[in-house]
């Protein structure tokens, strides 16, 4: 059993910065090895990729809209997903979702949310103007 909890959102001016965490666990096991992506999702909107990482060599790929302001990393033992997010914009508001999949001898990021077999249950941001 996979469990992804993401913290570290909250209300915050834009031009503000802050930092997402997302912890994984798997029951018994080492969390080892997953891919791992953040997605969000605005009201009245589709879910959409923020941004990736792959386990083996660190690869990262980001959406347009944050590419420059948002920066994706984990930590040393990679159970633990950060976003730390500059340069806030109201746009940004949304529920930002941790999510992780297998990736055993794969560099692959992945972009799309079907290609994630495991979620978080969200964390709110929201960026006042």
């Amino acid at each position: 059993q996979v469990q992804l909890v993401e913290s570290g959102g909250g209300l915050v001016l834009a031009g503000s910065s802050l930092r997402l965490s997302c912890a994984g666990s798997a029951s018994g096991q080492t969390f080892a090895p997953y891919a791992m992506g953040w997605f969000r999702q605005a009201p009245g909107k589709v879910r959409e990729f923020v941004g990736g990482i792959d386990w083996s060599e660190g690869n990262t790929r980001y959406a347009d809209s944050v590419k420059g302001r948002f920066t994706i990393s984990t930590n040393n033992v990679k159970n633990t997903l950060f976003l730390q997010m500059n340069m806030l914009k109201s746009e940004d508001t949304a529920v930002y979702y941790c999510a992780a999949r297998p990736a055993v001898g794969t560099t692959t990021v992945y972009t799309d949310a079907s290609d994630y077999r495991y979620w978080g249950q969200g964390t709110q941001v929201t960026v006042s103007s």
